[in-house]
C-alpha cells in the first residue's frame, strides 16, 4: 500500500529510514496504472521500502521541483535526497535494478 503524497507531507514521509520510492503519476495515465501492481509486490516483497505516490495533477509544483518531464516516473530517495530514477513502465525486477534496490 503506497502512502499520497503531498508539498505538506512531502519532506516529512520522504525522510524515513530506508529507502522511499516516489512514484509521480496521473490517474489518465494507463502505463501509470499498470505500474502500481508492480510498485505494491515490490513493497510486499521489501519490507525495508516505503513506497508513496505523487499525483503531479495534485501537485505540479512537486512534479516541477524533480524535473519531471514524462509519467510514470519513479524517483528512489534515501536520507531525503534523490539515489536513482527510472522512468517508464518496467517489469518488478528491472525497476528494483534501475532504482538500485
Amino acid at each position: 500500500m503506497s502512502i499520497e503524497l503531498s508539498a505538506s507531507n512531502f519532506e516529512q514521509e520522504t525522510m524515513a529510514p530506508g529507502p522511499v520510492v516516489v512514484d509521480f503519476w496521473a490517474p489518465w495515465c494507463n502505463p501509470c496504472r499498470m505500474l502500481a501492481p508492480v510498485l505494491d509486490e515490490l513493497s510486499k516483497d521489501r519490507s525495508d521500502i516505503k513506497v508513496c505516490k505523487v499525483n503531479i495533477d495534485e501537485e505540479p509544483g512537486l512534479a516541477q521541483r524533480f524535473g519531471v518531464m514524462s509519467i510514470p516516473t519513479v524517483v528512489c530517495m534515501v536520507d531525503g535526497a534523490e539515489k536513482s530514477r527510472s522512468v517508464g513502465l518496467m517489469p518488478k525486477d528491472k525497476l528494483a535494478m534501475a532504482l538500485g534496490l
